[in-house]
C-alpha cells in the first residue's frame, strides 16, 4: 500500500529542517539552541576577522555574551580580539600595532569598533587635512593650485583616525578594513567619580556625540573603507526605557549592552557583513 503523499511530504519537511536548522554553539547565554537565521556558508565562513575597540568589544566576563561571540556562531568567523575598556583612538593604534605583531598578515579583515570614548573626553576633532598653495603641471602648464596634506596626530579626532587608517592601509593592502560607529550613549554611572550624562549632554568641548560619528562616517568616504553606521542602523536606544533589557542595567548603566543587546548588534553587523568582501587575496 502506498503511503499518502502528503505524509510523505510531511516527514521529508521534518529531516530537511533537522538537517539545515543551524543552533547556536554558545554556552553562555540564553540562545543556546535556538534557532536562528546562521549564514555560515558566506564568503565569511572561516574568516581571520580582528576586533579593535574599547569596552563594547573587550570581554569582560562571563555575564553577557559578546557581539563578536555571537558572530562567530552566525557567520562562522574566527576572532582575534583586541579591544580594550576606555580605549579611544590613539589605543586603536596601539591596538593594530599589536595586531601586526601576533598575527602579521594572517588575518582576512580588521573591523575598528570605537569613539565613543573620544567623546567623552572631550577630544577637539580637528580636521583631516592643511592646506596650502602648491606648484604643478596641468596640461604643460605650471599652474598654481590649493594643496591638502594628512593630518597625522594624536590631538584631534581626525588626526588619530588619520594614523590609524594609515597604517592599515599600508601593512594591510589586501585585507578588509571595516569602521563600525559607536552607538547611542544612555546614562551611566560606575563609582562616585566615574558618572557619564547621557548623549543630550554636550562634552567638554561643547559638541554632541552626533559631531564624532560625522567624523567617522567622512573617514569612511575619505580612506575607501566601508562602514557600519550602527549609531543609525542598529536599533539600539538607551534613552528609552523600553529598551532597558538590551543594556546590562537600566539605572546605572546604559552604555554596555546585555546578551539581548550584543546579539541585536551581533544580527545587525551580520547582515551588514553579507554584503561585504571578506578579503581580497582570493
Amino acid at each position: 500500500m502506498k503511503k499518502p503523499i502528503a505524509l510523505t511530504v510531511y516527514f521529508f519537511m521534518i529531516i530537511a529542517s533537522t538537517a539545515f536548522a543551524q543552533p547556536l554553539a554558545n554556552t553562555n547565554n540564553k540562545f543556546t539552541g535556538a534557532e536562528t537565521d546562521a549564514t555560515q556558508n558566506s564568503q565569511w565562513n572561516g574568516k581571520k576577522v580582528a576586533f579593535l575597540g574599547d569596552s563594547m568589544t573587550q570581554k569582560f566576563n562571563k555575564e553577557n555574551t559578546v557581539y563578536w561571540e555571537f558572530l562567530k556562531d552566525l557567520l562562522g568567523i574566527e576572532p582575534f580580539v583586541y579591544g580594550i575598556s576606555g580605549n579611544q583612538w590613539d589605543g586603536i593604534y596601539r591596538q593594530a600595532l599589536k595586531l601586526t605583531e601576533e598575527k602579521g598578515e594572517n588575518v582576512d579583515a580588521i573591523l575598528i569598533f570605537a569613539g565613543t570614548n573620544d567623546y567623552n573626553h572631550g577630544l577637539p576633532l580637528g580636521n583631516f587635512f592643511t592646506e596650502t598653495l602648491k606648484e604643478t603641471n596641468h596640461n604643460g602648464k605650471q599652474v598654481v593650485r590649493k594643496f591638502r596634506t594628512p593630518v597625522f596626530n594624536d590631538s584631534t579626532f581626525c588626526g588619530r583616525i588619520n594614523k590609524v587608517m594609515d597604517y592599515l592601509k599600508t601593512t594591510y593592502p589586501d585585507k578588509q578594513i571595516i569602521i563600525l560607529t559607536p552607538i547611542h550613549r544612555g546614562f551611566a554611572q560606575f563609582s562616585e567619580s566615574n558618572i557619564q550624562p547621557d548623549e543630550n549632554f554636550a562634552n567638554e568641548q561643547g559638541l554632541y556625540i552626533d559631531e564624532y560619528i560625522n567624523i567617522l562616517r567622512e573617514a569612511a568616504s575619505v580612506w575607501a573603507v566601508p562602514i557600519i553606521d550602527l549609531f543609525s542602523v542598529s536599533g539600539l536606544f538607551p534613552l528609552q526605557d523600553s529598551h532597558g533589557r538590551y543594556f546590562k542595567n537600566i539605572k546605572t548603566d546604559r552604555l554596555h549592552l546585555s546578551s539581548d543587546g550584543n546579539y541585536r548588534l551581533a544580527k545587525t553587523i551580520q547582515y551588514q557583513l553579507l554584503s561585504l568582501p571578506s578579503n581580497f587575496n582570493e
